[in-house]
């Protein structure tokens, strides 16, 4: 049985979307109110070599913005990953979001087998489509966003497992 391509990445991307986007509030309010600089907070990673959670909000929106474009065969929006404040973060998480509410499952739906090529590390790599979703985008966005999380965590935000999984929708 053939995945449906739409439901399994524009729905999922916006969720995991959102919920990034409350998890970043709840980081700006913990600064606020313990009065942290907030620089603390974008600027903070896990460990030495990890990047911080600026530059984990902009891969995982770099990630999905991408994979919708291009399973859509149309042209990847290009960002300039400046953002170096709390609402700036917010501003490419809602860009992000327009961007995908933008698409409709006939762009998107039949894109399984349509050759999706990156580079990455200067190696040019392809993918059909479905793998690319669901085995390189889906992880990647999840990493992403975790490690986001578990920055502002780490950082005495309180956060717990339902920020990250959001609610339950509606059926």
């Amino acid at each position: 049985m053939a995945i449906d391509m739409y439901q399994s990445s524009i729905p999922v991307f916006t969720r995991m979307l959102g919920n990034l986007s409350a998890i970043l509030e709840k980081g700006e309010v913990h600064a606020k109110a313990k009065n942290i600089d907030p620089s603390v907070f974008i600027n903070a990673r896990l460990a030495p070599d990890m990047y911080p959670l600026t530059k984990q909000v902009q891969i995982a929106t770099d990630m999905v913005k991408g994979c919708a474009a291009r399973l859509a065969g149309v042209e990847v929006p290009s960002y300039a990953d400046t953002e170096t404040i709390f609402a700036e973060l917010q501003e490419r998480v809602a860009k992000t979001t327009a961007f995908l509410q933008a698409f409709t499952a006939d762009q998107i739906n039949g894109s399984e087998e349509r050759t999706v090529t990156l580079k990455l590390r200067g190696k040019e790599i392809s993918f059909w489509g479905q793998p690319y979703l669901l085995y390189f985008v889906l992880p990647n966005l999840y990493f992403h966003v975790t490690t986001a999380y578990a920055i502002l965590r780490h950082n005495g935000v309180e956060l717990g497992k339902m920020d990250f999984i959001g609610g339950y929708p509606a059926e």
